[in-house]
């Protein structure tokens, strides 16, 4: 596809054991001192993974750092412009809604150790916090043998290896944003008195696979607005697909459990017709998850990090 991989930041790798996501929204009083923090940013960003990758080798520490459609045309007026880069719009159906976030940037840290994640974000964040305000900040992790935090096995369809680089990654199609990503990070609330409730065969129609073993069920054995079913893309009669991770959070006291889903897509029309499906055609896993946060941003390949951190947006 003509992209190398080394060229794109972490949008095709695991979920990780330890996870937070940020959404920022810039200040937007001082727009020239606001670029020039993040250009500091993007240069910086990946001289902390470089040395955290020697300070903590066995880590497995991972980053993603994007710019919504807002921050971009704010903080680079007159670039040009990844070609599905839009501000997300919400989508409404009968039943649910997906909702749109004003947010600026998003970062998405994991790793296999905690202390890691915390030790990165924090110093990202001592450059940002003088010019943003935290939209959301969502600590996750890696629930057992990698389910969702509804207790099922998750990614059975996600592509992997080369596959996943080819979904994941902007290509040819947009030379000057090879090697980028969209994201789309959307916060679902989860229902568990509800979903509890259900006995797990009851549960199982509503994914559309069996919650121990995983094995798809068969078409008339699942509702049919199981998740399986209408969350995906096959307009033309082809599977299309994006590398989607669903990382559990929680606040046990607070009565509060959800899941974070990040979607990294090489086109966001892929990813925007999965979830309008979702929305308009009733997905059944929606009576029991709520999105409280959703938005799109840009994720670019390293090599326009470096063109930022030039000043040469």
């Amino acid at each position: 596809m003509g992209v190398a991989l080394h060229n794109s930041q972490d949008v095709y790798k695991d979920a990780g054991s330890s996870v937070i996501f940020l959404m920022l929204k810039l200040h937007r009083k001082d727009q020239p001192a606001e670029k020039e923090v993040i250009a500091d940013m993007a240069d910086r960003i990946q001289a902390i993974q470089r040395s955290m990758n020697i300070r903590a080798e066995h880590a497995n520490l991972k980053i993603a750092f994007g710019f919504s459609n807002d921050a971009w045309e704010y903080l680079f007026p007159g670039a040009k412009k990844p070609k599905e880069l839009e501000t997300f719009q919400e989508i409404k159906g009968d039943r649910h809604t997906a909702v749109s976030t004003p947010a600026d940037l998003f970062l998405h840290l994991r790793a296999t150790d905690e202390a890691v994640v915390y030790e990165v974000c924090d110093q990202i964040m001592d450059f940002l916090r003088p010019v943003t305000d935290v939209v959301d900040e969502t600590h996750g992790f890696r629930y057992f043998e990698g389910r969702a935090i509804i207790g099922f096995i998750d990614g059975t369809e996600n592509p992997v290896g080369d596959e996943a680089a080819e979904w994941g990654i902007i290509g040819d199609e947009d030379p000057d944003f090879a090697g980028g990503s969209y994201a789309f990070a959307q916060k679902y609330i989860h229902d568990m008195d509800a979903w509890k409730s259900l006995p797990t065969d009851m549960q199982e129609k509503v994914i559309g696979r069996r919650k121990f073993s995983d094995i798809e069920l068969d078409d008339d054995e699942k509702d049919p607005h199981a998740h399986n079913i209408i969350s995906q893309d096959n307009r033309d009669g082809k599977e299309h697909k994006i590398v989607r991770m669903n990382v559990p959070f929680s606040n046990p006291g607070q009565n509060e459990t959800g899941t974070y889903f990040i979607g990294y897509a090489r086109y966001w029309d892929v990813t925007k017709q999965m979830l309008t499906n979702m929305f308009t055609q009733n997905d059944k896993l929606l009576d029991y998850s709520t999105p409280v946060t959703g938005a799109l941003f840009f994720i670019p390949s390293r090599d326009v990090l470096d063109a930022i951190a030039e000043g040469e947006l």
